[in-house]
């Protein structure tokens, strides 16, 4: 890349990086938070589980339209309108006081947050050759992750002294005037690039769009491999392993902050190694997946079989830092949307796969809060254990699934070298490899 045209685009990814950190500490700040919201809004576990849940819910259901949004219209408004809404909801949760209004704030910063990483992602592809991508698109999650650790333990003494709304006020009048920032300075297309004119789509045409993305089954192999790794250490940031740490555990709420944080170094150190890594080595991408998620279920049966239930500390920061290598192996999924899809679908496409890991989040963080509910008559060790046995359960289905998606995906590939078509990746055939078509 030219020099004056790589400075602009690192100026525009900077940009719009910082949106995507802001993102990422919105959607976390509930988490060492989540005692303070029982008290203010006379919670159960459910009822706070609901928060993430709804919250989580929002932004997986938002991925596919983000992506035609951004497809359609650029990332630029996108993201544009992504902060003003993050910044409203999160001035509303700060005000909050009645339940239904707190989860109506939520919301709002839901759709806002899931309106940041696919455009993000968007500006990679439109001003960065195709082999930085996955390198980029790491060192991105690996960036956002620092909005996660602002919502440990600084925010928990940011609470602590300031108190819940003005914390909630200020960060949320900040992200809304960010807006201007990327209005003004964010571009679409790398300098030389003529957009390409397009024409309203119909209803049709837009679906369509969505099918052949979810039929790539490189598309579907990235669906799940972000179903799969990111969700658990999400989980434990976002809401319930504060509570598990502090009530299971016996960790004071800092020391309890300070564990939290082990996840988000995790996947800020994590993050650029496996970027270069698989930049270098696509071809290592799935089995490094399949290596993660394997490891972390040994990591939850560790944790979960411990004979007395509390865990002792260093194991509990050696479980945490493994599992906290599932974000920057989620970055995974979005090179393989990337480059099984042309470009003009890439963004529908990356919203796709998105979709997955939020779904997993969904559906773990509201099966812990019901069963935390059900056997609340135990004691906060075994309610604990058994509930997280259903993270347990999430990671099997989604080895299941990456392993019937990555034979396909590599079947796909065989095939079209055989046409004699160009291939992102080169492999070479296995044994358990599926049979020529």
């Amino acid at each position: 890349m030219h020099s004056r045209q790589t400075r602009r685009a690192l100026i525009i990814w900077a940009i719009a990086v910082l949106v995507y950190l802001a993102a990422v500490f919105h959607r976390t700040s509930l988490g060492v938070a989540s005692i303070e919201a029982t008290s203010r809004f006379g919670l159960g576990p459910a009822a706070l589980g609901t928060f993430t849940v709804l919250q989580v819910g929002v932004y997986a259901l938002m991925q596919v339209p983000t992506g035609l949004l951004v497809d359609r219209y650029g990332p630029r408004r996108v993201l544009t309108v992504a902060a003003l809404l993050m910044g409203l909801g999160q001035v509303v949760f700060a005000f909050a006081t009645s339940y239904p209004l707190g989860l109506l704030a939520r919301a709002v910063l839901g759709v806002g947050d899931a309106m940041t990483f696919v455009s993000v992602l968007r500006l990679v592809a439109a001003h960065f050759p195709a082999r930085r991508y996955a390198a980029l698109a790491s060192f991105t999650a690996a960036l956002g992750a620092l909005g996660n650790l602002i919502s440990t333990l600084p925010l928990s003494i940011l609470l602590d002294s300031a108190g819940w709304t003005t914390t909630f006020a200020v960060t949320g009048a900040v992200t809304a005037l960010y807006a201007v920032v990327l209005a003004l300075r964010v571009r679409d297309h790398a300098l030389g690039v003529v957009p390409e004119a397009r024409e309203p789509e119909s209803l049709r045409v837009v679906l369509g769009q969505v099918r052949q993305a979810w039929h790539t089954p490189g598309t579907r192999l990235g669906f799940w491999v972000h179903f799969s790794t990111m969700f658990a250490p999400a989980m434990l940031g976002l809401l319930w392993g504060f509570p598990y740490l502090v009530q299971a555990q016996g960790f004071s709420e800092p020391a309890a902050g300070s564990m939290l944080a082990i996840l988000v170094l995790g996947a800020i150190v994590g993050g650029p190694a496996i970027g270069t890594v698989i930049s270098r080595w696509p071809e290592c991408r799935t089995p490094l997946v399949v290596t993660y998620l394997v490891t972390a279920l040994a990591v939850w049966a560790v944790l979960l079989g411990w004979p007395s239930g509390r865990v002792p500390a260093g194991i509990l920061v050696a479980g945490f830092a493994l599992l906290s290598l599932g974000g920057p192996a989620s970055t995974i999924a979005f090179a393989l949307a990337r480059d099984y899809n042309p470009l003009r679908r890439v963004g529908t496409a990356t919203g796709v796969v998105n979709v997955g890991g939020f779904v997993a989040i969904t559906g773990s963080a509201l099966a812990i809060g019901l069963l935390l509910s059900a056997f609340g008559s135990f004691t906060p060790q075994t309610a604990f254990r058994l509930a997280l046995l259903s993270v347990v359960a999430v990671l099997l289905l989604g080895l299941w699934r990456t392993s019937v998606w990555w034979r396909r995906a590599r079947a796909a590939v065989f095939d079209a070298a055989a046409r004699g078509e160009e291939v992102p990746v080169q492999i070479r055939r296995r044994a358990w490899d599926l049979a020529p078509a």
